[in-house]
């Protein structure tokens, strides 16, 4: 058999009817013989359909359980008695051919799809597969109008000839639509499709208004790239052309959601048609967009951003009400957008108290070379069915160009058959659609959007389409696609296709060239082409950014609480339910933080970041935080989520005292996340950039591992408020810290963070005590300065008891940006000030303290971006007669803050002070493996703060 002639072939000898199972399958039939609802739901569906195959006889005599009468056979044997009797020929090709009839119908809901008529450019031969034929299973030509049982397909008939059921099978699995959808494991999802599908064999029925709508959309759709090709020739757009069936589909994608009760709709999208979907489905106002063009659109941002990343918000009129469109800002890198966007949508859901996502859709629009590629892609969908981060499904349109930038030969686009093939890791269904036929692709749209809205699962819509002009607007394509570009350059268009087919069926021959001539018209005008955009609705969900908007890092905060506040609060986060037993190491950690809650000892970091929580809750501020492991903590210093040590399910047996400081209290969520870090950092900045009242935290496992996140750190958190006045408060905790865990366990990149900061775009903080880590976490909320918080956190210090803190500096104080020398010295005395950040400097203090040198003064800079001028020349003011400044970090000299903080230094120095370094040598990697070596260099570079300036020595 060829290659090609294995695709059922090889589904089949995989599956349970096949090979070593038979024993198995044997088993189970007499199960379901004996009792029917005792066999997994698939079995008796298999089993079922078999009843309605005739017997041997001809007769519809159901079968019986086998084994009492092969044990009457068998004993009847060993006294000679037994006759055997043989079945006519004729009736078991009937029965086979039955059996053949089912196996022929799983064919085409398997594989149909892979003779559907998807490519617009008819370039693809219809490939071999011997399954999808009817000889493949032993039937001829004389067979075709032979009767065959057909009740367990929904065309609408319980028996049907050969011939029809195939025309039908084809009809529904083979036509300008190819459903994918038979991996589903849940069987009523599966038999809902089969239902669908084949009860109108794939085909609308619109009438004629509705064919009107979708040619209108189609002639927007084209007619905008049209106007902006002839007007703005040459400049970027990354035009729709060839694929403006997409259009059509957003826009009953968005009034059929409507009309099933959805109030949000969130959209991410990378470039392709961005522009299109801004002024045709959002209702972006021609002549703003045309501003942009002319570059007269007001400048008011740093550094903005090019128009094919704009976002944009609107409100539509539709069967349902109105609905808040929201399409966010992206960058370039592809596919980037769809964490950010899920995460906006479950802060929309979180608000509304929507926890199936009745009210609120995320729509993600993918390229095919970018959903096949990313990786964020597989990130992202598996967050789909998680707890923290459910969305109640999103639907996925692929405009499918059929090529990336120049990459379109199959041998190097993918690994996979389709582009879409990553869905099924959720078994997401997919419906490939021919985008030359926009009204499949609009009951495509259909069908998926009542799908996600009865099942609240994932569903995508290929789009099959061609790109007419290059990547962008100044390619030339045919350099690498000549026969490609031969076929686009012979085909009419869409439009022009869909406005033909109307005026054969008698809809009138100018109707499209009317349609033409009225688009034009407005766009000439500037006017709005989607109508009714809503221009005074307002939702009472809408957040008011309005009060977090041009604050200054530098405005204060009252973070400090009262004694008796403090004991209430204590005391609720260390209780326990009755019969609830807690692990005798969580036990101790409870006790000792009761003690810190009543004066009796200093409080430790891990308490001390719980009573910034519990506080934060009490007062109306939810907090949301996330991560690998975040519940325990990777350290073992959290515990917020508690364990019933005697717990006899998998699924009860948590306890978490957050959730239960106060009655009216905001709530307290706490996620161990997937083993990702890029999208579930997207998604906590989505969250974060549509909820300013939640402090959101995301953690990383290690500091290390934020790097796997870098495209959302470097395109969002750092440059979204610059590029697009995006204002977002999350905050990043990242363990750091020089321990001797070697280079992927010891460096959260600090270096990385500095480069990032300027026009005070965020905020990088190295916190030392467990005082500072509590008043911080409360300023970023009671403050109402919205901007990232990169948090350095530590390891080592979290049980290191110079870090605790007395219960005074919780009930009153700050956050100090700058923490002075706190170390009674003589000013007048102090010949040399250490400067340090982080975890060194319990390391400096003791060195001191050994040493006897009290001439030596040691401040500690908390706060790295926004450098904090003023706390620290005050500091330096105070020692008159230090002549070196020593700048001390743990980090490689290449690395840490030395090389972005030395100019802030240098700026506070007095004339002729001389500022030098201790640390590390510069390095490739951000720590050394070999634990010896390790303990060496930490000592040297403690040894040099206190030793004769050496190297790079600046004098001011």
């Amino acid at each position: 058999m060829s290659e090609q002639s294995t695709v059922y072939t090889a589904y089949n000898s995989n599956s349970y009817l096949f090979g070593g199972n038979a024993p198995y399958v044997e088993e189970m039939y007499e199960n379901y013989l004996a009792n029917p609802g005792s066999v997994p739901d698939n079995w008796r569906e298999y089993f079922d359909a078999l009843q309605n195959v005739p017997a041997v006889d001809g007769s519809n005599a159901k079968d019986v359980p086998h084994l009492p009468v092969v044990n009457a056979f068998a004993e009847r044997a060993k006294q000679g008695g037994t006759k055997v009797v043989v079945a006519a020929g004729g009736d078991t090709e009937l029965a086979r051919k039955g059996t053949a009839v089912q196996q022929l119908i799983a064919a085409y809901r398997n594989v149909g799809a892979r003779w559907a008529d998807l490519d617009p450019l008819k370039r693809d031969v219809r490939e071999n597969i011997p399954e999808l034929e009817p000889s493949f299973y032993g039937f001829s030509d004389a067979d075709q109008e032979t009767v065959f049982n057909t009740s367990n397909t929904f065309f609408g008939k319980q028996s049907m000839s050969l011939r029809d059921l195939l025309n039908a099978l084809r009809e529904t699995y083979c036509g300008t639509i190819g459903a994918e959808f038979m991996y589903i494991s849940d069987q009523n999802r599966k038999r809902w499709w089969q239902q669908k599908l084949e009860a109108i064999r794939s085909k609308p029925t619109f009438g004629a208004e509705k064919k009107k709508h979708i040619l209108d959309r189609l002639t927007a759709a084209e007619g905008l790239e049209r106007f902006l090709h002839t007007k703005y020739v040459g400049q970027k757009r990354f035009s729709l052309e060839g694929g403006e069936s997409f259009i059509a589909s957003m826009d009953e994608l968005i009034q059929q959601a409507g009309a099933k009760g959805v109030q949000e709709i969130v959209i991410g999208m990378a470039h392709r048609g961005r522009l299109n979907v801004l002024v045709n489905t959002l209702g972006k106002m021609p002549k703003d967009l045309f501003a942009e063009f002319d570059h007269s659109a007001p400048e008011d941002l740093p550094a903005g951003d090019v128009k094919y990343h704009q976002g944009f918000s609107s409100d539509v009129s539709t069967p349902g009400g109105p609905v808040h469109l929201s399409l966010a800002f992206n960058p370039s890198h592809l596919e980037i957008v769809n964490p950010v966007v899920e995460g906006s949508v479950r802060a929309r859901m979180d608000r509304r108290a929507d926890e199936l996502g009745k009210q609120v859709l995320p729509v993600l629009v993918h390229g095919d070379a970018a959903i096949a590629g990313q990786g964020v892609v597989q990130e992202t969908l598996a967050l789909a069915e998680t707890r923290g981060y459910y969305t109640g499904g999103t639907v996925h349109i692929v405009i499918n160009n059929q090529i990336g930038f120049t990459t379109s030969d199959p041998r190097d686009a993918r690994s996979t058959l389709y582009c879409t093939d990553i869905v099924k890791m959720i078994e997401a269904p997919v419906l490939h659609v021919n985008g030359d036929d926009p009204e499949a692709v609009v009951l495509a749209t259909q069908l998926a959007i009542e799908y996600r809205m009865e099942f609240k699962k994932d569903v995508v819509v290929d789009i099959v389409c061609f790109r007419k002009l290059g990547h962008n607007e100044q390619d030339t394509p045919a350099l690498t696609q000549p026969l490609m570009y031969k076929k686009i350059a012979q085909h009419p268009g869409t439009r022009k296709l869909y406005a033909d087919k109307l005026a054969a069926q008698g809809m009138g021959d100018t109707l499209g060239d009317d349609m033409v001539k009225g688009y034009r018209a407005a766009m000439d005008a500037g006017k709005h082409t989607v109508d009714p955009v809503l221009s005074n609705f307002k939702s009472k969900y809408a957040v008011d950014w309005a009060p977090y908007l041009n604050r200054k890092w530098t405005d204060a905060a009252d973070t400090a609480i009262p004694l008796a506040e403090w004991k209430r609060l204590a005391e609720r986060i260390t209780t326990v339910p009755e019969n609830f037993t807690v692990h005798p190491l969580v036990k101790k950690v409870l006790e000792d933080r009761a003690a810190m809650g009543r004066g009796e000892a200093n409080v430790d970091w891990g308490m001390g970041e719980h009573m910034a929580y519990a506080s934060l809750v009490a007062s109306g501020y939810p907090v949301r935080l996330s991560g690998e492991d975040v519940g325990r903590g990777t350290f073992v210093h959290r515990h917020a989520v508690l364990h019933d040590q005697n717990r006899e399910k998998w699924d009860v047996g948590t306890y978490v005292p957050l959730e239960n400081v106060a009655e009216n209290q905001a709530p307290f969520t706490c996620i161990d996340s997937i083993l990702s870090e890029e999208a579930v950092l997207g998604f906590e900045y989505g969250y974060a950039s549509n909820d300013p009242h939640t402090l959101v935290i995301w953690e990383g496992q290690f500091g290390d591992f934020v790097n796997g996140a870098q495209v959302v750190i470097d395109q969002f958190i750092a440059s979204g408020e610059v590029k697009w006045g995006r204002v977002n408060g999350i905050t990043l905790m990242l363990p750091h810290g020089y321990e001797g865990q070697g280079p992927e366990h010891s460096s959260a990149r600090l270096e990385r963070f500095m480069q990032l900061s300027a026009d005070t775009n965020m905020q990088v903080v190295q916190p030392t005590t467990a005082s500072q880590i509590f008043h911080l976490l409360r300023r970023q909320m009671i403050r109402n300065l919205r901007k990232p918080l990169v948090i350095m956190t530590p390891k080592s210090l979290l049980r290191n008891k110079d870090a605790t803190s007395p219960l005074s500096e919780f009930t009153r104080g700050a956050f100090q940006t700058v923490i002075p020398e706190d170390k009674e010295l003589k000013a007048d005395k102090v010949k040399r000030l250490i400067v340090c950040s982080g975890k060194v400097y319990y390391d400096l203090a003791k060195k001191r303290e050994e040493k006897g040198a009290d001439d030596v003064a040691i401040i500690r800079v908390e706060q790295l971006y926004p450098f904090p001028h003023k706390a620290f020349a005050a500091e330096l003011k105070k020692y008159p007669n230090a002549a070196d400044i020593v700048w001390c970090q743990d980090e490689p000299q290449n690395q840490g803050a030395w090389f972005f903080i030395q100019h802030n230094i240098h700026e506070n120095m007095q004339e002729g002070q001389k500022l030098g370094y201790a640390g590390r040598a510069a390095s490739a990697s951000p720590a050394v493996g070999y634990s010896h070596l390790h303990v060496e260099q930490q000592k040297a570079l403690v040894d040099a703060a206190f030793a004769k300036l050496k190297g790079f020595v600046l004098t001011k």
